[in-house]
């Protein structure tokens, strides 16, 4: 039963250089029709739905980053352009779901959570589905319980080289239930193309994130490879690039985010940025932008002469990321009194979104309506200190409030709708919902 058809990114795994180039943009073409998901209907809402396809029937060529102003009179939301399940959790969740339908008598794992989310895990969970190893990577169900009647299915984050061999080695077709997301892939196939020019593939990335893993795993076989965190490890690694710091120390200051036999004189002769999807854009092309200016200073180069040494690999973020934080751009060009950001603790691409409000206002990063215990306290995580918190008196007293609300890519709208509901009952004498999302 083959539940994800053929997919040209797939298929580029294996192609080779330009060859990769062409199959990548011919899948980015066949994407842009954007395949309408079959998406189970406890995390669907006909509020935050409806809300949507005005936004997209108004701006079908998504060039408006403005915000949807909901106006209840006491009480006015700013809902961001974009937010909410992307191309590559609908599909992650259309295969799970059609998973466990289609297999009734087996046993159905995930190599890991879906996606991060815990609405959605809770309820795979509930029926049935377990994980074998938590995000982090440890294991939760040891390879040996495994046999190869069960099902294996494998998260939108992808998977490591290695654990697919894990799984051929028990008779499970890693590929037959994949749910890996194709522009993940599309990063493997950028890595594969630079890595095949004698290029070491630097990643951008949490070096613990299921996605990292998978990219690194995937990179290593190609060409030499080492992930960098953020600016700062990137600073330090500029330093062996240019001989600043003696070239033992590498192995203990990036100890578990370099690839095999990694020589420091020289694999750091020319090098290409590639980076996990759900990174911040201005970051990674920071790093870039930093990385390239140590190569054009160390080799005296400039111009086209660059690529001798730095790779274009251009920017390797999924639309999603990149409509969302565009998004959250222009949600912060207005003025509001909070913001509420509603996704996993755990999502990369949610707490880039916290990160980017919290510079400008109050901030609360939940995960559920349930967070909101009453008007006056909310339950909120922390980025900081990675932990939750309450906070009290949240909500403003003045005669009109103002609140800016989002998610990431992998919340579902039935939360957000929730959130909504649950805010603007605290609000009295306000307007319909249904009469004031009618006439946007």
């Amino acid at each position: 039963m083959e539940l994800f058809t053929k997919s040209p990114v797939k298929e580029a795994q294996r192609a080779s250089g330009s060859e990769a180039e062409s199959i990548g943009l011919e899948a980015r073409k066949k994407m842009k029709k954007m395949k309408s998901f079959q998406i189970p209907e406890l995390y669907k809402s006909s509020i935050i739905g409806g809300i949507k396809e005005k936004r997209r029937q108004k701006d079908k060529l998504k060039k408006d980053f403005t915000p949807t102003l909901l106006d209840f009179g006491t009480v006015r939301f700013l809902i961001s352009r974009h937010f909410g399940f992307c191309y590559g959790v609908e599909n992650a969740v259309e295969i799970a779901y059609k998973t466990i339908d289609e297999n009734p008598n087996k046993r159905i794992f995930l190599l890991s959570e879906m996606i991060h989310n815990p609405d959605v895990n809770a309820d795979l969970l509930s029926r049935g589905v377990q994980f074998i190893m938590n995000t982090s990577g440890d294991q939760l169900i040891e390879w040996e319980s495994l046999t190869s009647d069960d099902v294996v299915i494998v998260p939108a984050f992808g998977t490591t080289l290695e654990i697919q061999q894990k799984l051929s080695d028990i008779g499970i077709n890693a590929y037959q239930y994949d749910t890996t997301c194709p522009f993940v892939e599309k990063v493997w196939n950028r890595a594969s193309a630079i890595g095949q020019k004698d290029y070491t593939i630097v990643v951008h990335g949490k070096p613990s994130h299921e996605e990292t893993r998978a990219t690194f795993s995937h990179a290593k076989q190609n060409a030499p490879t080492i992930v960098v965190k953020d600016m700062k490890q990137t600073v330090e690694l500029a330093k062996y690039i240019t001989g600043e710091k003696p070239q033992a120390d590498f192995y203990t200051e990036f100890k578990g985010q370099y690839s095999e036999n990694f020589d420091i004189e020289k694999d750091l002769r020319r090098i290409g940025v590639v980076n996990q999807t759900t990174m911040l854009a201005s970051d990674t092309q920071a790093i870039a932008d930093y990385l390239k200016n140590v190569m054009r200073e160390k080799y005296h180069v400039d111009g086209l002469d660059i690529t001798s040494y730095f790779a274009d690999t251009r920017d390797t973020l999924c639309y999603a990321t990149n409509d969302n934080q565009s998004a959250t751009y222009g949600l912060l060009e207005k003025e509001a009194d909070l913001v509420i950001v509603a996704g996993g603790y755990n999502s990369s691409n949610t707490s880039h979104l916290v990160e980017l409000c919290e510079q400008k206002l109050p901030t609360y990063f939940i995960s559920s309506a349930d967070k909101i215990l009453s008007e006056n306290l909310i339950s909120h995580f922390d980025l900081h200190t990675k932990n939750e918190k309450v906070t009290e008196s949240f909500l403003p007293h003045k005669d009109i409030t103002t609140i800016m609300l989002t998610c990431g890519a992998s919340c579902p709208d039935a939360v957000v709708e929730a959130i909504l509901l649950r805010l603007l009952s605290f609000f009295p004498n306000t307007k319909n919902v249904d009469e004031v999302v009618t006439q946007l």
